[in-house]
């Protein structure tokens, strides 16, 4: 994987580390409502789970597709 994309997804992994802490944080001093926030965060990361799963799926049947076509081919 390229250096550069690594970096993006270290960044933003951090990013997301923070606000879920800040989350959190803001919930244990009960300034904000936990439940809500809760049932909406796991609902959108079943959503987005979902969509990595059939953008998983169509990448993997595309690309293996396409593969042997490639490796076939003698150098």
């Amino acid at each position: 994987m390229n250096t550069s994309v690594k970096k993006i997804i270290s960044y933003f992994m951090i990013i997301l580390v923070l606000v879920f802490t800040i989350i959190a944080l803001l919930g244990i001093w009960e300034i904000i409502s936990l439940e809500d926030i809760i049932k909406k965060m796991f609902v959108s990361l079943m959503v987005v789970f979902a969509a990595a799963a059939v953008i998983l799926f169509i990448f993997s049947v595309l690309i293996r597709d396409q593969e042997p076509e490639k490796l076939d081919k003698p150098d």
